[in-house]
């Protein structure tokens, strides 16, 4: 820890521009996630459903807003789905959310889940399903909902607490009412992850009356530790039930930033231990969490070593801090720009397996410039880190070959199969001028999730060696198959004629129609544009500079 903290020091001293080279290049790996919020339709829907035509421009919203995120190279987004007692999707627990349409319940005439989802992965972005849990809103929000509030259906689950609907931790059957509603996202949807919000006590619960449910439930323990083990035994409850119907769907949640009092660093009575009763850490200790995405909404020594403690307690899964790029608004806080490119770049230095951002539309009003800085800060992709903790190495690719056609070179291999009830295997595919081809730098990568096994790059031939790993659901990789490329001579590709190195001192190309009449002349080049052709029949000539004629090659436009 001492060491890191120095390392940190040292970063807080210098500013951005300065900080090491290392610290800009991407990792192969990392989480890129941005939490994109439908609660009073802050980052979209912006349009409500009042007609049909209302329809395709709340799609479009969405659209060109992952469009506008893509250009940060954003791999995951964290999709407000359950927002508070009610669903963005057609479900048959709770009732639709009135973000879609302004009225509570009706239903806006598509599946907007679903459609995220496809949208997501068109553009190769992860979606996970961000539900918050345990709150259901103020009193006018609830009674919106009329007989299908959960107050009113399982008023046992939900107390009032200072002005707003709680579900009870404290009631088993809370456990298992939300893990009923994860397991209908679960199973309905090919959806990337679960993520857990509020999945905790009250803000400072000090006048929270839980007494009767302790005497019940407690069974000799303080009431402190009881309501650890009440959040605990929800997110248990969840966790194995989401991946006993798919295991490779991932399940995070968003702990307070701070998760207890530091040696040397205070929390200032706001953490997550001890106020709102989150054990995230041992969460991560026992198995039962895949990623925490800490809510790091804080600055200067409320943020550097506890980020470094998140990371240090990881216990070999992913912690990816959640920034506030919020922050820099004149309203919440007005930060210098540099506290958090500073947090950006701490955490990528710390190990941390990326950087969650909230929320999408402060990043695309560019407060600041952050949205300048994060261009450069993520200037090329990654791939989602993989769950090595829950299966094993796929098989590589066999039987890799290559052809050569005006389309460009055609990549095939064969299929590896992926185990049985799982998602078909996916495909990355690796480019570079060197042998072996260096699979763990990101520059090589032209292009991942690959769903057939075959692919076309539709550029002028090269010499260059391939390499293609295939991709199970858990995004861990196989060793690479490759295969070289050794350019063929003397072909068109693309409306360019390719010719081989030459000494080219006094040499020229000819080009002439079928009757033999000159329509081009120029100095050697090994690739010749013959774009601007008439359809019609041609002959290429190589000429020496004695005017000898070294090559003929007849072809069609």
């Amino acid at each position: 820890m001492k060491n890191y903290i120095t390392t940190i020091i040292c970063l807080l001293l210098l500013s951005p521009l300065k900080i090491s080279a290392q610290y800009w290049q991407s990792p192969k790996r990392e989480y890129r996630a941005v939490w994109v919020t439908t609660i009073e339709n802050l980052d979209w829907p912006k349009t409500k459903i009042k007609s049909p035509a209302d329809i395709d421009k709340q799609k479009n919203e969405l659209t060109q807003l992952l469009d506008s995120l893509a250009q940060f190279n954003i791999n995951t987004i964290l999709l407000q789905t359950r927002v508070r007692g009610d669903v963005i999707y057609p479900s048959d627990i709770e009732p639709f959310s009135a973000v879609l349409t302004g009225k509570a319940g009706k239903n806006p005439g598509y599946d907007p889940l679903a459609f995220a989802i496809d949208e997501c992965h068109k553009r190769g972005m992860q979606l996970h399903a961000w539900l918050v849990t345990l709150p259901l809103g103020k009193a006018a929000h609830v009674k919106s909902h009329g007989r299908n509030s959960l107050t009113n259906k399982r008023p046992e689950l939900c107390k009032l607490y200072q002005g707003s609907w709680y579900m009870e931790p404290g009631e088993p059957q809370t456990a298992t009412y939300l893990t009923s509603l994860i397991a209908e996202i679960v199973t309905k949807y090919d959806i990337d992850g679960i993520h857990l919000d509020y999945i905790r006590y009250p803000d400072r619960p000090r006048n929270y009356n839980d007494q009767a449910l302790h005497r019940r439930y407690g069974k000799g323990m303080s009431n402190a530790d009881w309501r650890r083990k009440n959040i605990t035994t929800i997110v248990k409850d969840i966790y194995n039930k989401t991946k006993s119907i798919k295991p490779w769907v991932r399940v995070s949640c968003a702990p307070l930033g701070k998760h207890a009092d530091l040696s040397r660093y205070s929390s200032k009575g706001w953490n997550a231990h001890n106020t709102v009763y989150q054990e995230a850490q041992e969460w991560l200790r026992e198995g039962i969490m895949d990623a925490l995405f800490p809510m790091m909404y804080f600055s200067e020594n409320n943020f550097y070593p506890f980020v470094l403690d998140w990371q240090e307690n990881s216990f070999g899964r992913h912690i990816a801090p959640g920034l506030g790029v919020y922050r820099l608004m004149s309203s919440e806080g007005d930060w210098d720009r540099e506290e958090i490119t500073r947090q950006f770049f701490t955490s990528r230095q710390a190990g941390t397996a990326g950087t969650a951002i909230f929320r999408a539309e402060h990043l695309l009003k560019n407060y600041k410039g952050v949205a300048n800085f994060l261009k450069i800060f993520n200037s090329r992709p990654a791939l989602v880190p993989a769950m090595t903790w829950q299966d094993e190495t796929p098989a590589s690719p066999q039987n890799i070959s290559g052809t050569h056609s005006e389309k460009g070179l055609t990549l095939t291999w064969e299929k590896v199969d992926s185990k049985k009830g799982m998602p078909a295997t996916r495909y990355n595919i690796y480019r570079s001028k060197t042998a072996p081809v260096d699979i763990e730098n990101i520059d090589n990568l032209v292009a991942s999730n690959i769903r057939e096994n075959t692919f076309v790059w539709n550029d002028l031939p090269e010499d260059s060696h391939w390499a293609v790993t295939a991709v199970n659901a858990y995004e861990i990789e196989s060793e690479p198959a490759t295969w070289h490329e050794k350019i063929p001579r003397s072909k068109m590709y693309r409306d360019r004629f390719i010719l081989p190195d030459a000494q080219t001192w006094g040499m020229r190309v000819l080009i002439k129609d079928f009757t033999g009449k000159m329509i081009h002349s120029s100095p050697y080049n090994e690739s010749v544009n013959v774009e601007g052709l008439a359809p019609g029949c041609y002959r290429l000539e190589v000429m020496s500079r004695k005017g000898e004629t070294l090559e003929r090659h007849t072809f069609v436009r």
